[in-house]
């Protein structure tokens, strides 16, 4: 073992990408690792990168992770979610004689809760939010606050973080059935539904700072970092420096953020997180105490490696660097921008997506978080997050056209993502102004551009398909022995029909049909790369087959294919009839209705929790709800039938 470590190993209590970024710094230090997995994740790529893995029943099994630790002599890194913010967490390592990475369970309990971080900051110079972090928590408490406090106004889970347990309400009689779901969601997620209540600052710049402290009772702050562009209070893209912070400015925030560090004495990693309004004024909302997601943006800037930071602390050693180093450093590090590859659909309110990844590959020369493989099962147990690209470059536009290319070069296949909306996103004037604040997502309308694939392309890439999976291709292209046959084809391209005709035209050549166009086709096909041939133009794309899908990237979108050649005439869409069926997989938490009860068109009836967020399904129409079929605690898969509203008179 090295002697500068007094732990032999390190065991990362958490699961996703933070697993490999962990990983790679503590064994680039010496250390042997240590994973947890769950039974959903027993196919993750770092359980053959460790020199351990540990099979437990939850990531939220804290003496499960406690055993494992012991039974390896390993420090514990918690990562970021599940038990990182947990102080009972870090006080049962502690307890256990094991090395905690993380800040001490005081300074756990005095900021990482925000009602008692602000209370900690009420004599403070720290800028505080005009609002309600008393321990009366009924309703009537709340409701009474909050006429006080006015509207608009954001409800807040006390506990936790990641947007869970947060409701923005613009009007009093929204009030009542915000703080019932954001108390829900906030005991679901943490076992807590404390609220507090804030005055809302809408359109605000969303700017954090990260701290570093040490046991010696130095802390400096590494800059601050824009996270404005969010949806449902998640983070989506994140950058440092922020374009709305100048250097008087930077100083007045980073000097906020060690004043919030130094009242609780912090160790270890932390990020200050403040609104900052467009006139110059800012207010502390919390602080997050533990490594965040977009740590790396920092690190880009600085030139450092915060987790290494993380395990130097732990073991007892100094800051490696003073603040005057970190500012020169800084100062000439340029620009990162961040975006998170989420699992989810945009187009639906970006609900959250699962299923089986066909094909994944990182893009351009972007720095890449991830653990994701080919033939991986995305969960509905857990957050949406699948990958951070980074991009780092020495001026903001020279970083945003990188990340731009690489993300576009990027292909994740068999999984919906919000990949083409942060295309969309990052080349939005509003971003690419540096004016993007956290109504971008609402108020921007950003929307991928949805170009529609070429049908003749389409009915290559069939082609090409029936071509590898037959045994005998020239049958499978309409091969016989007098002329050629012209095969009709029926193609589904994102989920509309196109009917076209091909006839070979050589080996690997056709000649496609689409209404009055008659086009020369060739393919040149790899496993997961072709190039389709229009005459003398080419068209590459990156493809995977998944059962009867065939998804493909081209041209910087992606794209989903089913051939209907040999399927019935498709029934057309039905009218709304009513029929509620489940939008994604998760665990019923609520249900608001019963049978026989009359229900308005919009009326809540359930709320589905799925990847960390609840999710709310309303009556389509007002009617009977004749028949409810989910309880509460039921797990539910896409398409199931929930629940059925009869409409009181027909619909004409």
């Amino acid at each position: 073992m090295n002697q500068s470590w007094p732990f032999a190993a390190l065991l990362v209590a958490n699961r996703g990408e933070v697993v490999m970024r962990v990983l790679r710094t503590a064994q680039a230090l010496g250390l042997r690792t240590v994973v947890v997995f769950t039974d959903a994740d027993a196919a993750m790529p770092y359980l053959r990168l460790a020199d351990a893995a540990v099979r437990v029943e939850s990531y939220l099994d804290g003496a499960a992770m406690v055993a494992a630790a012991r039974t390896h002599g390993a420090a514990v890194h918690p990562g970021y979610g599940f038990l990182a913010e947990s102080d009972a967490f870090a006080q049962q390592v502690i307890d256990a004689g094991l090395t905690w990475v993380g800040p001490t369970p005081a300074s756990m309990r005095a900021v990482g809760n925000k009602s008692a971080a602000k209370r900690l900051l009420h004599d403070s110079t720290v800028p505080l939010l005009p609002g309600y972090e008393g321990t009366e928590q009924d309703d009537a408490a709340l409701m009474a606050a909050a006429r006080e406090i006015g509207m608009p106004l954001m409800v807040k889970a006390s506990a936790g973080g990641g947007g869970r347990g947060m409701r923005l309400v613009h009007d009093t009689a929204d009030l009542a059935g915000a703080l019932a779901r954001a108390r829900s969601e906030a005991q679901q997620a943490f076992g807590c539904g404390d609220l507090l209540l804030e005055r809302a600052v809408v359109a605000a710049r969303h700017i954090e700072v990260q701290v570093f402290g040490d046991t010696a009772g130095v802390i400096v702050h590494m800059g601050e970092r824009d996270c404005s562009v969010q949806r449902r209070h998640q983070k989506l893209i994140e950058e440092s420096p922020s374009p709305a912070v100048d250097a008087a400015l930077r100083a007045r925030i980073t000097g906020a953020a060690l004043q919030v560090a130094r009242a609780c004495n912090y160790v270890g990693a932390g990020t200050v997180e403040f609104l900052l309004e467009a006139g110059g004024a800012f207010w502390f909302i919390e602080m997050n105490t533990r490594l965040q997601v977009e740590h790396t943006v920092t690190e880009a800037l600085a030139a450092l490696d915060l987790v290494e930071w993380q395990l130097r602390v732990a073991a007892g050693q100094s800051l490696p660097m003073t603040q005057q180093q970190i500012d020169a450093r800084m100062a000439v590090g340029g620009h990162a921008i961040e975006v998170r590859l989420c699992a989810e659909d945009p187009a639906r309110a970006f609900l959250p997506q699962s299923g089986r990844i066909a094909l994944w590959r990182r893009g351009g020369t972007l720095r890449c978080e991830d653990a994701l493989a080919d033939g991986q099962e995305v969960s509905p147990l857990y957050d949406s997050m699948l990958a951070k690209l980074i991009a780092h470059d020495g001026t903001r536009e020279q970083a945003r056209l990188k990340l731009a290319a690489g993300l576009r070069a990027t292909v994740l296949l068999g999984v919906a993502s919000n990949q083409d909306y942060l295309c969309a996103a990052i080349d939005h004037p509003d971003f690419v102004n540096g004016a993007a604040t956290t109504a971008f997502v609402d108020s921007a309308g950003v929307a991928a551009s949805g170009t529609a694939l070429d049908p003749v392309v389409a009915a290559a890439l069939v082609l090409a398909r029936r071509r590898m999976d037959a045994r005998y291709p020239e049958l499978a292209s309409g091969w016989s022995n007098s002329l050629p046959l012209t095969l009709p084809l029926r193609i589904e391209v994102d989920g509309v029909l196109c009917a076209l005709g091909a006839q070979m035209n050589g080996s690997a050549c056709w000649r496609v049909v689409d209404g009055e166009r008659n086009v020369s086709v060739r393919i040149e096909a790899g496993i997961h790369d072709l190039s389709v041939w229009l005459g003398e133009t080419p068209v590459r794309a990156s493809w995977a087959v998944q059962g009867d899908r065939l998804f493909v990237r081209c041209a910087g979108q992606n794209h989903v294919l089913i051939d209907r050649s040999y399927a019935s005439a498709q029934v057309q869409p039905r009218e709304l009839d009513g029929r509620m069926r489940a939008p994604m997989n998760g665990r019923i938490v609520a249900v608001h209705a019963e049978a026989g009860q009359t229900v308005q068109a919009g009326q809540a009836v359930l709320v589905i929790d799925a990847m960390k967020m609840e999710h709310c399904v309303a009556a389509p129409f007002g009617g009977l709800l004749c028949e409810m079929h989910v309880t509460p605690g039921q797990q539910v898969a896409p398409g199931l039938l929930m629940f059925e509203v009869a409409p009181t008179e027909k619909k004409a």
